[in-house]
């Protein structure tokens, strides 16, 4: 007997709505060949999922909250810890509900680079790399 495809793909986390985290997603996934989870603050709670790129550079891809931290009312995301209020404060944006336990949420746009610190210390770096190759 043969199975469609339909019944062998393999669910999204968090749609079902049995997991033990709330999911908020804050950039699609599709952008990110690696993933890592990262505890934030004390084991367990809230989890950070970060994604690199082709490029090699990291971000943030979406947030795990506990659900002991934070509940559904009327089809939004509230926080019931001080640590899920500051990541909810942190976002930007209200969480809005797609299915199950999944969220989204804007991504908080990125500060302009380089920074003006960043420019300096640029430009001293280059000036002692000169400087070292002239001696």
């Amino acid at each position: 007997m043969a199975t469609s495809k339909a019944s062998t793909k393999r669910e999204k986390p968090g749609s079902s709505g049995e997991g033990d985290f709330y999911h908020i997603e804050v950039r699609p996934s599709s952008g990110f060949k690696t993933f890592r989870n990262q505890d934030v603050g004390e084991k367990g709670g809230i989890e950070r999922v970060a994604g690199k790129r082709e490029s090699g550079t990291w971000d943030t891809v979406k947030w795990l909250v506990e659900k002991d931290l934070a509940h559904i009312e009327k089809g939004r995301l509230v926080a019931d810890s001080e640590d899920a209020k500051k990541l909810f404060e942190d976002l930007g944006s209200v969480p809005t509900h797609v299915e199950g336990d999944r969220f989204e949420a804007k991504a908080t746009p990125v500060k302009h680079k380089p920074t003006p610190a960043q420019t300096k210390a640029r430009r001293e770096n280059i000036k002692k790399a000169q400087a070292a190759r002239h001696k």
